[in-house]
């Protein structure tokens, strides 16, 4: 709940943020970003971190450490000191992710009650996120920015408090050391290849970029005969024979590029074009997130009664329509549109979550369930990250591309920057603009919107049809026909006996 919460809430006041730290274009991002580009480096490591020192203490060691990093954030005095303090939060998240996944795969054995329980959990995800535009728009209305992540402490508090009474501890029984020299590859790796996604959708593909994408890929693949050759390898590729594992990995990597740029989108749109307050805007997204909630528990139960993968393909047909709403939206005045449109994304969002997690960790036998999770988590936090990055760019470039018409030719250099860098810097300096000129710009960041949600809407709607076809074979949950990973008995998955530290 904690994550989803730090979600919603960051987008929700990057204005107020905006006008206080006035980051640049690129920064703004970077402050959005830096927290699941981390995330997504740090989940291999930690996630296999947890099956060695323990699920349970790895969840307490980085639910502290993530609050001492959302008090660093609250009190950030420039757009670099929050870039810095968001990628520790990232690195905290890291921790919490996979033990909590690992821990509810080793509680709950059978494949009904493990559905359902990664059903609850990504409930509580969507719950945070529903919670986070409300809770973020009450606490702007009578303090500053900051105070939105000082939410986190006393969440954090209770964890810590409750993990020890109430979670048993879990590690795995032949358990190798962590390799240093595997832990740098997959985060350079990973970084180099997501700076270059970023920086190919903002500015075209420049020799220094294609070099950090070439660097990516050439690390990716060192990183892969590396994990091959070890006897304990930080990600233990045998994984990515089950069908199952590997299909629904890159169904959860691509639908989540779409749902992450998108509601960057929606969330500035709301605040920025349709004027509307920070609560009011949070609880406008509200509906949203609990079209989401539902979803997520309630696609594991009819899972039940159909196979998992025409419930996933069925939902990412739902949210592609989601998508083209939004693509047609033509500006202020349009709330009910964009909301019904966010709707369907999200209603895809929160069954493609259940499931999809589910079918990864289900295909992991229990000492790996730590790595498995990492995967699934990694591949929905890579996805958010680079779907902000690239819709988030693609729709900054129509931005500019439209507004550098409607800019008078003699105003003033600086604001001329701010007009033309982006809808939240042209707000910023309203007061000094002509008339009629930020009305243009509004129009401006819509048709952005609108050609990112429509590149979204097309590829989920794609998605959807891979999906009905590739995850055809499996069974419905709980039933034998048609699943290609083996079930694991109760004896398996017993929980290690508590140890000392």
């Amino acid at each position: 709940m904690l994550l989803g919460l730090d979600v919603t809430v960051l987008l929700l006041v990057l204005p107020s943020l905006a006008a206080d730290l006035e980051p640049s274009g690129p920064q703004a991002l970077w402050i959005v970003d830096a927290y699941g580009l981390l995330i997504a480096g740090f989940l291999i490591t930690m996630g296999t971190l947890g099956d060695r020192i323990g699920r349970r203490r790895l969840l307490m060691i980085g639910a502290a450490a993530f609050g001492g990093a959302s008090v660093a954030a609250a009190y950030s005095t420039s757009a670099e000191m929050l870039i810095v303090t968001r990628a520790a939060l990232g690195v905290a998240g890291a921790t919490l992710m996979p033990s909590t996944l690992a821990l509810i795969s080793t509680m709950f054995a059978r494949a009904r009650q493990r559905a359902l329980a990664i059903g609850v959990w990504a409930t509580m995800f969507a719950l945070g996120m529903a919670a986070g535009p409300l809770v973020g728009g009450v606490l702007l209305k009578h303090f500053w920015w900051g105070s939105v992540f000082l939410v986190a402490v006393p969440i954090v508090g209770l964890v810590l408090v409750a993990a020890p009474v109430l979670l048993p501890e879990y590690r795995a029984r032949q358990a190798g050391r962590i390799d240093p020299v595997s832990v740098a590859l997959s985060l350079a790796a990973l970084l180099s290849m997501v700076y270059a996604v970023k920086d190919i959708a903002a500015h075209g593909a420049r020799p220094a970029t294609l070099l950090a994408l070439a660097t990516g890929i050439v690390l990716a693949v060192v990183f892969v005969g590396r994990q091959r050759r070890l006897p304990d390898p930080l990600l233990d590729m045998t994984l990515f024979a089950s069908r199952a594992f590997s299909v629904a990995l890159g169904v959860l990597l691509v639908g989540l590029v779409g749902v992450g740029g998108v509601m960057y989108l929606v969330t500035q749109h709301l605040q920025l074009v349709e004027e509307l307050s920070p609560l009011v805007a949070g609880a406008w997204m509200g509906p949203p997130a609990l079209m989401m909630l539902a979803a997520a528990i309630g696609a594991p139960l009819l899972a039940r009664r159909v196979r998992p993968g025409y419930v996933v393909a069925g939902s990412l047909a739902l949210s592609s329509v989601g998508y083209l709403l939004i693509g047609q939206i033509s500006g202020a005045g349009s709330i009910p549109g964009v909301v019904t449109g966010f709707g369907l994304v999200y209603l895809g969002l929160g069954a493609l979550a259940a499931l999809g997690t589910d079918l990864v960790v289900g295909a992991a036998p229990p000492d790996r369930a730590g790595s498995a999770s990492a995967m699934s988590e990694t591949a929905q936090e890579l996805g958010v990250a680079v779907g902000i990055a690239t819709l988030g760019s693609l729709a900054t470039a129509v931005y500019r591309d439209r507004i550098a018409e409607d800019i008078p030719e003699r105003l003033a250099p600086g604001l001329s920057e701010a007009l033309g860098d982006t809808l939240a810097a042209a707000v910023a300096v309203e007061r000094h603009l002509p008339s009629g000129v930020l009305q243009q710009a509004k129009e401006s960041y819509t048709t952005g919107m609108n050609a990112a949600s429509m590149l979204a809407g097309v590829a989920i709607l794609a998605l959807a049809a891979l999906s009905a076809v590739t995850l055809r074979h499996i069974g419905s949950i709980g039933g034998d026909a048609g699943q290609d990973s083996a079930p694991v008995s109760e004896a398996d998955t017993e929980p290690a006996r508590r140890t000392p530290p």
